[in-house]
């Protein structure tokens, strides 16, 4: 959880891919949930579409 706040403090953004592992659930999962959903102490943000892979932002 650790990556997770370090994500969401400095603004990154991770793939889809990237928060599937972090989850340990599989990447179709997470971008099949929509664009704004909650995950644990945040709110997960799709914030562009790149091929196959979603940019996302933690808040």
């Amino acid at each position: 959880m650790h990556i997770a706040d370090e994500v969401a403090s400095k603004g990154y953004l991770i793939t889809s891919s990237e928060l599937a592992d972090l989850m340990d659930i599989n990447a179709s999962a997470v971008t099949s949930r929509g664009d704004h959903w909650v995950w644990r102490n945040w709110v997960v943000s799709r914030v562009r579409r790149e091929g196959n892979q979603s940019a996302i932002r933690f808040c």
